[in-house]
């Protein structure tokens, strides 16, 4: 019987794991991570979702909902969210760069831009969320997503190559990084800038719903495993 050759199979396998560690593995692995598996974790992916999925996105786990790319009008930009009784009237005013989006039973219009944007001239917001620091001129990719943990759910730790925001609708949240934790209850948004890497936690004794973005730049995943640095286990 003829042996393999295995000094003639070993480059290609070379090839297959440099194949791996290209941007589009990194991009795969990057939604694998993003809300992490197994016991305790809020999912085994941040999973994609039609607005058909509704329903879906009022169970446990991370759905994105929608993904809006732009160049960044200035360094510091908001994010805009609007409640709307229908979505035809929200997609008659979203503009160029907003989202129409139904998740956690309600139809939002949101929109990431200056800080005196508006859909109409009328329109009351929800909430504004900012400023957002990006780089002026630079392509960035909006992904609008909703997230429901249960207490104790938490992330894996990450970081996204961009700021990170969320608005709390019920529950609350713990977010730690190396600058210490901060809390995100009903009513409330959070911020993270581009860099840190930080881990999430569900607290408290009720479901946790909240809209989030991720402005991360387009070249680049939305988020990559941290290694770097381990939480102390403030979120509790």
């Amino acid at each position: 019987m003829r042996q393999p050759n295995w000094k003639r199979s070993w480059p290609l396998g070379a090839l297959l794991i440099a194949a791996c560690l290209s941007l589009a593995c990194q991009h795969a692995l990057a939604q694998d991570i993003m809300t992490g598996s197994g016991p305790g974790r809020a999912g085994s992916n941040c999973r994609n979702a039609t607005d058909k999925d509704n329903e879906q996105t009022q169970a446990v786990g991370c759905w994105i909902l929608a993904r809006v790319t732009e160049e960044m009008p200035s360094s510091s930009v908001y994010w805009h969210i609007y409640g709307y009784p229908s979505r035809a009237a929200a997609e008659a005013v979203k503009g160029t760069n907003g989202a129409v989006i139904e998740g956690l039973g309600k139809i939002w219009l949101l929109s990431v831009g200056e800080a005196d944007w508006k859909p109409a001239p009328d329109a009351v917001p929800v909430a504004k969320i900012g400023p957002l620091l990006v780089n002026a001129g630079e392509k960035y990719t909006a992904q609008y997503m909703v997230a429901v943990f249960t207490p104790g759910m938490t992330t894996p730790v990450h970081r996204h190559p961009g700021p990170e925001a969320w608005y709390t609708l019920s529950g609350e949240v713990c977010l730690e990084t190396p600058d210490g934790k901060r809390m995100g209850r009903s009513g409330e948004s959070t911020i993270v800038p581009e860099g840190p890497p930080m881990k999430l936690t569900a607290t408290g004794t009720e479901k946790r719903h909240s809209l989030v973005l991720i402005l991360h730049k387009s070249s680049q995943p939305s988020g990559i495993q941290a290694t770097d640095w381990k939480p102390k286990g403030l979120c509790k």
